[in-house]
C-alpha cells in the first residue's frame, strides 16, 4: 500500500520550504499566486488528499451539522431542508441527514451516529413513538447545541421551533363552524406527537367557546395519517350517525384522499360536507374542489432553526438559543373551495 503523501515530499520535491506549502494550499494571500499554481499542480499529480479530518480535530470542528427526520417523503420536511440547506450553505457548513421512520429505536441509534460522527450541532423533528429524551443527554453535556423543529421537546436544555398548532387548530375548526357545521369530525395523527396532540386541543377549545358539545365518536386518531389512510377514513366516517357536516383533517394528503373516496360515496363537498385540511401542500391547490388549508412555513421554518444553529456555533451575541426556548412562526388558514358552505 502506497504511503500517504505529506506537504513535506511536495516541499521536497519543488525545493520550497513545507510552509509555503501549507499556506498555498489552505489560499494564504501571503504565497504568489504563480507559486500556488505550481504547488496545486505538484499536489495534484503527487496525489496528496488534504487532511481535513486532521485539522478538523485541531479544530475541534467538522462544519457537519446533522437533522434526523421523521420521513423524507413528506413535502413539509423536504421544504424544511430545503430552508436549512440554503442558510447552511451560507455559512460553509454541511448537512449530515438521517430519518427516524417514525421510531424512536431508529431516532436513538441515528442520535448515537450522529453524535459519533462529531457533529457541531443536532436538529430534530421527533418520532411519533418518542417519549424518552435520554439519547440527547451526550450532546447536552458536551455543549453540542440541539434544536428542535415542527415535532419538538418539551426540554430547558433545547430550543424548540413550531407553530402555535393549537391556534391553528382552533382557527381551522372556527371556520367550519362559520360555514354552519354542527357536527364536525377531527382526524389526527397520534397524539403521542406535540403536533397532533396540540391541534386536538384546538379543534376541543373552538366547540367549547361555541358550547358544541365534544363528541369522543367524532375524532378518528390513527398512528399514520396519510394518502393511503383515506379509504380506512371514510370508512368509519360513513358509519356516524348522522353523518358529520364538516370535516378538520391534520394534513393536506390525508384530506385529498378523504375527499376522493367521499366523492365515492357520492357525498358533495362541500355541501354535504365541508373539509379543512392542514400543511398547505401542493396536493391541496390539485385537487377539485381546492383545499382550505392551514399554510405551514415549512421553508421558513428551516431557515429560523438553522440560523438559530449557527449564530450558537458561531457564538454570535445575542443569540435566540440563549434567551428562549420556544420560537413560534406565524401560520395561517387559506379559504378555497372545500370548506365554502357559505357562497
Amino acid at each position: 500500500m502506497e504511503k500517504d503523501i505529506t506537504i513535506y515530499d511536495i516541499a521536497k520535491n519543488l525545493g520550497v520550504s513545507p510552509t509555503t506549502v501549507s499556506r498555498a494550499l489552505n489560499n494564504h494571500p501571503a504565497v504568489k499566486e504563480k507559486t500556488k499554481k505550481k504547488i496545486f499542480q505538484a499536489a495534484s499529480d503527487m496525489g496528496y488528499q488534504s487532511n481535513i479530518f486532521a485539522a478538523n480535530l485541531r479544530s475541534k470542528r467538522t462544519n457537519n451539522i446533522g437533522v434526523i427526520v421523521p420521513s423524507l417523503n413528506s413535502n413539509f420536511q423536504a421544504s424544511v431542508l430545503a430552508g436549512m440547506e440554503k442558510v447552511a450553505n451560507g455559512a460553509g457548513f454541511n448537512l449530515v441527514i438521517s430519518q427516524s421512520l417514525e421510531s424512536s429505536a431508529k431516532e436513538i441509534a441515528n442520535t448515537r451516529s450522529m453524535f459519533n460522527s462529531r457533529v457541531d450541532g443536532l436538529l430534530v423533528s421527533l418520532a411519533s413513538d418518542a417519549e424518552h429524551l435520554e439519547h440527547f443527554t451526550p450532546f447536552h453535556r458536551k455543549g453540542i447545541p440541539v434544536i428542535f423543529y415542527d415535532r419538538i421537546a418539551n426540554s430547558d436544555d433545547s430550543t424548540g421551533v413550531a407553530i402555535d398548532n393549537i391556534q391553528a387548530a382552533h382557527i381551522a375548526t372556527n371556520h367550519l363552524i362559520e360555514q354552519g357545521c354542527k357536527r364536525i369530525a377531527h382526524i389526527s395523527g397520534s397524539i403521542k406527537v406535540s403536533v397532533y396532540a396540540e391541534r386536538l386541543k384546538g379543534y376541543k377549545y373552538a366547540l367549547i367557546d361555541k358550547n358544541i358539545p365534544y363528541e369522543e365518536e367524532l375524532v378518528i386518531i390513527l398512528s399514520d395519517i396519510n394518502e393511503e389512510a383515506g379509504e380506512k377514513i371514510v370508512e368509519q366516517i360513513m358509519q356516524m350517525d348522522p353523518l358529520p357536516d364538516g370535516l378538520f383533517i391534520s394534513n393536506d394528503a390525508c384530506a385529498a384522499s378523504c375527499m376522493n373516496h367521499l366523492k365515492l360515496k357520492g357525498i358533495r363537498i362541500p355541501e354535504d360536507m365541508a373539509i379543512v385540511g392542514f400543511n398547505n401542500e401542493i396536493i391541496s391547490r390539485l385537487v377539485e374542489p381546492k383545499i382550505t388549508t392551514i399554510n405551514y412555513p415549512g421553508y421558513e421554518m428551516g431557515e429560523v432553526a438553522m440560523k438559530n444553529m449557527i449564530n450558537h456555533l458561531e457564538g454570535t451575541s445575542g443569540s435566540p438559543l440563549s434567551k428562549t426556548n420556544k420560537i413560534t412562526l406565524r401560520s395561517e388558514l387559506i379559504i378555497r373551495e372545500s370548506s365554502l358552505k357559505k357562497k
